[in-house]
């Protein structure tokens, strides 16, 4: 009985010192984990240092086609509409008629116009006869001063009356000039708002003409922006600011564009929107697009001067929200919360986070963590690294997943016996 309680207490006393070595080997598994993390080689990572610099910008808007030229053709004299000389959705060139309003009565006005003052003229020249004979009479003492008064004021109501006529010749040579409706300016024209055989009266409107080529596009840009660009233009012309509108693909699906350049900034903001207005023109020869037509408008040549950037690849999001790894001086990433601005092509601008001189990791940050050692590489530009850091994260994530593993398998094993 004795010995067989001896020996259970033995059997007890081994277990419990079992399961303290066990416990022992459980507590110093992370810090060898830790060991064999601190002994893994750097990681290589393209490295940038950070520097001011300028920055190309492009930028769209959302925008709506007009023709600055569009024509509303309206009657000018009153008459019966006679002729038409264009059938709708002809292109039309300035200087070309397209309406005819009673010709026929408003060239027998002027013919009447013009027999006034002939009539008009004769009656000058007897009035100037007689003025002029009636003050070589008074030299003589034949006639009296006021009968020569007389012939002065006939003389200078025949000048008046030829005045007179000429002035309601030319108003009938205008009216005239009306009764012929001509193309103001060069573009589509479209449907007759009257038939023929109407009787059409001055503002009666008639057809629109709308010019297709060029077109222009009124947008609004945010304030933000046009101050910026408003900046850049002190020190070159506007137009050196280009613009372009995506075309919609045809049957095929290919899509053109359309050039064309900035002409126009406002001066002053939208109090209910915060934006300011510019205009942009584009050739349009072919009639691609139509006045009226919904586009979106991309601007180039737009910069941002002086500003801190990465390559778009170098951004995480962290817990603080979007972060960048910074180098320390032991070439370790550090995590930094940073400030976003705007996106300039392959490049973010920052606002804030990270000063001139510091040096960011610019590979794809995927994997990385903050502590781990890099191996800082050159950075030859967003064209060349593009297609590395992604590959060779992919790489170092396998080779990191089976680092860890495989001392997780040896705990196990050790632990089970």
């Amino acid at each position: 009985m004795t010995t067989f309680i001896k020996r259970g207490r033995g059997g007890l006393v081994a277990l419990a010192a079992g399961l303290v070595l066990a416990a022992c080997g459980q507590q110093e598994t992370p810090e060898q984990q830790a060991s064999g993390q601190s002994d893994a080689p750097p990681t290589p990572k393209p490295v940038m240092e950070m520097a001011r610099q300028d920055l190309p910008l492009a930028k769209s808007y959302p925008a709506k086609l007009r023709s600055d030229d569009e024509v509303t053709l309206v009657a000018r004299v009153t008459g019966f509409l006679e002729e038409r000389h264009f059938e709708p959705g002809d292109m039309v060139e300035e200087g070309e008629s397209l309406y005819s309003i009673e010709p026929d009565l408003y060239e027998s006005a002027v013919a009447q116009r013009e027999a006034d003052l002939e009539s008009a003229r004769a009656e000058l020249a007897r009035a100037q006869r007689d003025a002029a004979r009636f003050q070589q009479l008074l030299s003589q003492n034949s006639v009296s001063r006021q009968q020569v008064d007389q012939a002065q004021a006939d003389l200078n109501v025949a000048r008046a009356s030829v005045s007179q006529a000429e002035a309601a010749l030319a108003s009938a040579r205008i009216d005239l000039g009306y009764a012929d409706v001509t193309a103001p300016v060069a573009g589509m024209i479209g449907l007759s708002e009257v038939n023929l055989g109407n009787l059409v009266q001055p503002g009666t409107q008639l057809a629109t003409i709308t010019p297709l080529d060029p077109l222009e596009v009124r947008f609004q840009l945010p304030q933000e922006d046009a101050f910026a660009l408003r900046q850049q233009l002190r020190d070159q012309p506007i137009d050196a600011i280009t613009a372009w509108l995506d075309l919609p693909g045809g049957v095929d699906g290919a899509g053109e564009r359309l050039e064309g350049h900035l002409d126009f900034l406002g001066s002053r903001v939208d109090e209910a929107t915060s934006t300011v207005q510019a205009t942009a023109t584009f050739a349009n020869p072919d009639a691609r697009v139509l006045p009226g037509q919904f586009v979106r408008v991309h601007l180039e040549g737009m910069k941002r001067f002086d500003v801190m950037a990465v390559p778009e690849i170098a951004l995480t999001q962290g817990l603080m929200g979007p972060q960048v790894f910074v180098l320390d001086e032991e070439n370790k990433a550090r995590a930094r919360t940073v400030q976003l601005g705007e996106i300039a092509g392959p490049w973010q601008i920052l606002r804030s986070g990270v000063e001139p001189g510091e040096r960011v990791v610019v590979g794809d940050p995927a994997g990385l963590q903050p502590g781990t050692t890099i191996a800082p590489q050159p950075f030859e530009g967003i064209g060349q690294n593009s297609g590395k850091p992604a590959e060779e994260a992919a790489e170092q994530g396998e080779q990191g997943a089976e680092a860890s593993a495989m001392p997780t398998a040896d705990a196990e094993g050790d632990a089970g016996p």
